[in-house]
């Protein structure tokens, strides 16, 4: 089996499904999940298996198990494939930095807060031959995504987890988000005592527990836990799941404006905590270029006379 040749290495693809088929141990159920034809799965096995010069797995009509060889290397496979993830994102980084261009991303509104629009224009001021990317991100991804260098600064909203540096931008309230059916739509104002134990919409699992908790009121002041329901992604996940009557929600204020939406109501809540608008970035990128740019250009902006400002937002 050992290639005669000596010369021809395993592919970052083959690894790939290689370790696919070592989780599954079912070569249709791993082709369907690598989204290839069982046959090519299994011709780029048995490719692996003659470069590597050992075999992989065990087949019979019935099933598919590691070997004793394919045991010991899955470790070492899955440490090359997420080494050549953080390669190729430290490339990435690179590149940005020697092209001149920027990774800017955001969650929620915050693309259309005047915050963001104002850094965005002290940016292309102070350096013009910077280009600027935006990327729009779901709750799951954001705070990941900053972290892992994917992108290079995110107009975001505290909590973030340790390694985040922000620089704060506004203020605003915090607002209930409710079903349209629901009996507290018909008071003016609300308390948190008032909401009681309505089942609240959650996140992912990836997204930092002390994100949430923020949002959630979690635990609420009289020390009661908050009832899950619903696990959303992104904002019109959410706003779809209060409105069919799931769950609710809280959302900053600008949300009135921003994300009017049928079947949904909003309701001001006189005790909770406003939200704070920020610039975060890596706190071990600060100093890269690209990201210094931003945090200078944000700074002047913040030290400008106020631009315009939406209805519900205090700066």
């Amino acid at each position: 089996m050992p290639d005669p040749e000596g010369t021809s290495e395993p592919s970052l693809h083959q690894l790939r499904l290689f370790l696919a088929l070592g989780e599954e141990l079912h070569f249709g159920r791993a082709a369907a999940r690598l989204h290839i034809t069982q046959p090519t799965l299994s011709r780029q096995i048995q490719e692996l298996e003659k470069r590597l010069g050992v075999a992989l797995f065990v087949r019979d009509s019935r099933s598919v198990s590691l070997t004793d060889a394919g045991r010991s290397l899955v470790d070492e496979a899955r440490a090359t494939v997420e080494a050549m993830g953080r390669l190729r994102v430290r490339a990435g980084q690179w590149a940005r930095t020697l092209s001149a261009h920027v990774v800017v991303g955001t969650v929620g509104a915050e693309a259309a807060m005047p915050y963001t629009h104002a850094v965005l224009e002290h940016l292309r001021a102070l350096h013009p031959a910077l280009t600027v990317e935006i990327r729009t991100l779901g709750f799951a991804e954001h705070l990941g995504r900053l972290l892992a260098g994917d992108i290079d600064v995110a107009f975001l909203r505290p909590p973030v987890p340790a390694g985040v540096e922000l620089l704060e931008l506004a203020t605003e309230p915090r607002i209930a988000c409710l079903p349209a059916d629901d009996p507290l739509t018909r008071k003016p104002e609300l308390s948190l005592a008032d909401i009681g134990e309505r089942v609240f919409v959650d996140v992912p699992p990836e997204v930092p527990r002390v994100w949430w908790d923020f949002w959630a009121v979690d635990p609420r002041p009289d020390g009661r836990r908050v009832r899950y329901g619903p696990v959303v992604s992104d904002m019109e996940g959410l706003l779809h799941t209060v409105a069919t009557g799931q769950g609710m929600c809280f959302l900053p204020a600008a949300a009135r404006e921003l994300f009017p939406r049928p079947g949904v109501r909003y309701v001001d809540v006189v005790d909770l905590s406003p939200t704070v608008s920020a610039l975060g970035w890596p706190a071990e990128h600060r100093d890269r270029p690209a990201v210094r740019a931003v945090r200078e250009a944000a700074t002047a902006a913040m030290a400008a006379p106020r631009w315009e400002r939406t209805p519900s937002v205090r700066l």
